[in-house]
């Protein structure tokens, strides 16, 4: 049984490289904390690490791949380093750096990596430049981004040539949010909330982005996958539908939401079974792909093993999800 997983992240090894010169990475610096991996600080966010994962070689990760079940993993950055803050010279430099290193890696070990590349966005025609050089000469399978822009929303005017690009390039686009700048860390920092809630709260609020800002009517082609099932956007879906229906003058689309959601791809990632039931009723099973979020969430057998153990499943359901859906959404 193969498993291709969507949602694991890389962190550079030239940003371990400045740590280990006590040196800046594109004005990220790290502070020690003893015998720990320390933390990260930059653009007004501290990113502490709780695994040795985050420093392993391909040839580790690979051993931790084994022990988990997984025959593929799907590479992209780490998202508090999207590096969006930056001017959109020095976004691309960093960018380029990164996607160089995920597509090294993908060539070396094709059978077990593919990649993801992070791109500017703070200047959308840098962005689509970037896109197509990592697309058509680096090899990598498209983008991941975050759920914003520094607070632009994805349904702005000025990111539809950025989709339309996407489109015609059969690029993947993953979206995933920061839990290092959710906007719950000031509404509520404690419990954990930030990242348990507010994660899972700014995917859903992309997804209904796409759908009612008209990204999905404009791109009909465009291949999306949300993070983390999409948070609770299927489950409101119902109210997002309410909404068009009342307020006729701010619909920009020709359709209700609820009519969209099964032109998304969405991961794995809910945490339990009922919701990735409730998910796979709404959207179909063709719609779902594995994901583990490595090296962040733990998994017991591993991701793959999560999902052969659900009973509520069919075993075509599993087999679509553990690797059927993605080996043909990423042209494996």
């Amino acid at each position: 049984m193969k498993t291709i997983d969507i949602h694991a992240h890389l962190i550079p090894r030239s940003l371990w490289n400045a740590v280990d010169a006590q040196k800046e990475w594109y004005g990220f610096r790290h502070e020690s904390s003893g015998a720990g991996l320390g933390t990260i600080v930059g653009n007004g966010a501290r990113t502490a690490f709780n695994t040795p994962k985050v420093r392993y070689t391909p040839e580790e990760r690979m051993k931790d791949m084994d022990a988990q079940g997984v025959d593929v993993q799907v590479l992209s950055i780490h998202t508090p380093f999207f590096g969006y803050h930056l001017d959109a010279a020095q976004g691309k430099v960093l960018a380029r750096d990164v996607n160089a290193e995920i597509a090294a890696t993908a060539r070396q070990w094709p059978a077990r990596f593919a990649g993801l590349a992070t791109l500017p966005m703070q200047d959308v025609k840098t962005a689509i430049d970037e896109l197509e050089h990592a697309v058509t000469k680096l090899g990598l399978k498209g983008a991941e981004l975050d759920t914003h822009v520094n607070g632009e929303q994805w349904d702005e005017r000025k990111f539809l040539p950025f989709f339309k690009a996407a489109e015609a390039m059969g690029a993947v686009l993953f979206f995933h949010p920061q839990p290092q700048n959710n906007f719950l860390r000031d509404r509520n920092p404690r419990h954990g909330l930030f990242n348990s809630l507010g994660v899972v709260l700014d995917d859903a609020i992309v997804t209904a982005t796409l759908i009612c800002g008209g990204v999905l009517e404009a791109c009909p082609d465009i291949r999306i996958c949300i993070a983390h099932g999409g948070g609770p956007a299927c489950h409101v879906m119902g109210r997002l539908d309410r909404g068009w229906e009342r307020l006729p003058e701010g619909q920009r689309t020709p359709q209700p939401p609820s009519a969209y959601q099964r032109r998304l791809y969405y991961d794995t990632v809910t945490s339990s079974e009922e919701a990735l039931r409730f998910l796979l009723d709404q959207v179909g099973a063709e719609r779902v792909v594995i994901g583990s979020d490595w090296p962040f969430v733990p998994w017991k057998p591993g991701p793959g093993g999560w999902v052969q153990g659900l009973k509520s499943l069919t075993q075509e359901e599993k087999d679509r999800i553990l690797w059927k859906n993605l080996e043909t959404l990423l042209m494996l």
